[in-house]
């Protein structure tokens, strides 16, 4: 373990032996660290923060304090983090509170540039990219391999689909429903992320139908329920439309429009 001298490393924290550790940084006592973290200067890791393999922690992070939330009363809530994670300059990370999952979880993969926010009980899933200075709300779910664009702002409670993008200082007050490319203050729907969908590597058809059923739910005239009934029709010729069903029935806020 490479630990700076005037690194602050609680006895009771639980750090794998290759774990690097900066300058001024301080662990606490209730941090477990998996191997190959690197930790830079001034980073503050605190509460009941599991981290797991690879992560790299850029200077002035604040991870694992207790949420921003007045119902907060010292409860031992958790911050769970994955694998192969980068976080950059400044970025906060809360834990969750009793009054949700009781943890704010953050998958693998994922990349957070300077001053990303992570409000209490959060869940990001894998291979997500936020820009700098994105902010979630609490309870906000974000799926995998989502980008958020600089200074996007997402309001509480609110789910952004898997394989979406938002626009630089997109307000989100809605859901953004799994594929989509969104942007504006509120943020609105523009068609399909169809470049982020080939980097991924779906098919042209797959694109093609995707398409088909962002037509049907946003530019058919149709209510929220007949486009639901006639995209589970299309499901036959594109099994990826099922990602969007299965959100839009576990929406509660309601889609951007």
């Amino acid at each position: 373990m490479k630990i700076h001298s005037t690194a602050i490393v609680d006895a009771g924290a639980r750090i794998a032996p290759d774990v690097e550790i900066g300058p001024y940084s301080v662990i606490g006592p209730h941090v477990e660290m998996g191997a190959g973290c690197r930790i830079g200067p001034h980073v503050v890791i605190s509460g009941h923060t599991r981290i797991g393999s690879r992560n790299r922690f850029f200077q002035f992070s604040s991870i694992g304090e207790i949420p921003q939330d007045k119902k907060y009363q010292g409860e031992a809530t958790r911050l769970e983090i994955g694998d192969d994670n980068t976080v950059r300059e400044f970025c906060t990370f809360n834990c969750g509170t009793a009054q949700d999952a009781g943890a704010t979880r953050v998958g693998s993969g994922n990349w957070f540039m300077a001053y990303v926010h992570l409000a209490h009980d959060c869940q990001v899933g894998n291979n997500t990219i936020f820009a700098n200075n994105a902010q979630l709300a609490g309870h906000v779910h974000i799926g995998d391999h989502v980008i958020l664009g600089g200074y996007t702002g997402v309001h509480q409670f609110c789910r952004i689909g898997a394989h979406s993008i938002t626009g630089i200082g997109s307000v989100v007050l809605k859901d953004i429903p799994p594929y989509i490319t969104a942007s504006g203050d509120t943020a609105k729907p523009y068609g399909i992320n169809i470049e982020g969908l080939k980097r991924r590597g779906f098919t042209p058809d797959a694109i093609t139908e995707l398409k088909r059923a962002y037509k049907t739910l946003y530019r058919s005239g149709l209510t929220l329920e007949q486009a639901k009934k006639m995209l589970a029709r299309q499901v036959k010729d594109c099994p990826e439309i099922q990602v969007l069903l299965d959100f839009l029935a576990d929406s509660t806020r309601g889609i951007i429009r």
